[in-house]
């Protein structure tokens, strides 16, 4: 059996996408070891495929370098054959290079592939290739197999930003699995697998039902409860309004639900209004860890998140779960899974992309509104 490791995004919502891509390296006998940061680490814990999880001991964003040294030195001993890299920049690449793991796999990124065995142009990418070549070591080129750009193509926002070309980040990282095969052979499986007509596997996290159970009593909730997560790390560009989630929370209660506010201690101001508005909603942001959240999330009976992390977290867990979008894509990010839905009003300045609204009105989100958004979650979780 080939041991490999996975480097992890430093995301929630990142990692979670990248799930079917384990699930591709487990079903051909990939034995998957996770490294993550630790607060990506009990998202991968959760995550089928993944035999064992290592917390990487450095900070987010920091380079650390005689920290990356040891852990390499560490890792070297594992026997690693293979590493697949989903960071694009080189502070990723570092530990299983030093970790001299024979084949280094990612995407070309920062520093056109630096540190890569085998680098591939991202499906949005506006290079194109047939050709499969392997990255000399500590050479910039040339490349692997070049991934095509999907033609869908996002607008053009009237504050003067071009939405660029991104292919749906499940396949993005799926694709890799094809680069473990150098040749000829390798573009052309890659670009099947990040824009052709094979559907990709759902991104699936699973907890145990009596973890979750546990987390539901810890916390004083009924089995009767739905949650709200009105944060977004990117910024507020990507935030429902908060008395929107006000006003959706009073619809669930008037239909028995109650309901409970997730979040970071950085959303623990919205949270609070939101419990204030809907009185009777429990304000939970910065009251749990990760783990307890995605416990938490596995027994709720739906969610209601903007373009976030949790989202993910819950749709790949099976809860119905609605994302809602304004200045992102669900092209590009979607809360993939058979009992979740996307509300998008994809306006002409939809999707912008950036952190906050540049024309200063928000109305790709303040147009959703919670009548909307309810009806979506309620048919979900009827079934209908």
């Amino acid at each position: 059996m080939t041991r490999v490791l996975l480097i992890a995004p430093q995301w929630i919502g990142d990692a979670v996408m990248a799930q079917p891509l384990v699930a591709l390296l487990a079903a051909r006998g990939e034995q998957v070891t996770a490294l993550g940061l630790p607060g990506v680490a009990p998202v991968l814990r959760a995550m089928p495929g993944v035999v064992d999880v290592i917390e990487a001991p450095f900070a987010h964003g920091k380079l650390d370098f005689p920290v990356r040294r040891r852990l390499a030195a560490q890792l070297r001993e594992r026997g690693y054959e293979r590493a697949y890299i989903l960071g694009n920049n080189v502070k990723s690449r570092l530990v299983p290079w030093l970790a001299r793991i024979p084949q280094r796999i990612g995407y070309r990124g920062e520093a056109r592939g630096l540190l890569l065995t085998y680098a591939a142009h991202a499906p949005d990418s506006a290079h194109a290739s047939s050709a499969a070549h392997p990255v000399e070591p500590l050479a910039i080129s040339p490349i692997a197999g070049r991934i095509p750009r999907e033609a869908a193509g996002s607008k053009l926002a009237s504050a003067g930003q071009a939405g660029a070309s991104r292919s749906d980040m499940r396949r993005h990282y799926a694709a890799l699995a094809a680069c473990a095969q150098p040749g000829a052979a390798t573009a052309a499986a890659a670009s099947a697998a990040a824009t052709g007509p094979a559907p990709i596997l759902e991104p699936t996290l699973h907890i145990a039902a009596s973890m979750a159970d546990t987390a539901r009593q810890q916390f004083g909730l009924p089995e009767r409860w739905i949650a709200l997560c009105p944060g977004a790390e990117y910024g507020p560009a990507k935030q429902w309004p908060v008395e929107h989630y006000a006003a959706l929370a009073r619809l669930a209660q008037q239909q028995g639900y109650t309901v409970a506010v997730l979040g970071a201690p950085r959303d623990a101001a919205m949270g609070e209004a939101i419990a204030t508005q809907a009185a009777g909603s429990v304000n939970l942001c910065g009251k749990t860890r990760v783990e307890q959240v995605i416990a938490l999330l596995a027994s709720s009976q739906g969610t209601v998140s903007n373009d976030s992390g949790l989202m993910h977290v819950a749709a790949a867990l099976g809860c119905a779960t609605v994302g809602l979008y304004g200045s992102t894509d669900p092209r590009h990010t979607p809360p993939a899974a058979h009992r979740s839905a996307t509300i998008w009003l994809q306006l002409d300045c939809s999707p912008c992309f950036q952190r906050t609204c540049p024309l200063g009105h928000l109305n790709c989100l303040r147009g959703i509104t919670p009548e909307q958004t309810w009806g979506q979650l309620r048919g979900l979780m009827q079934g209908s």
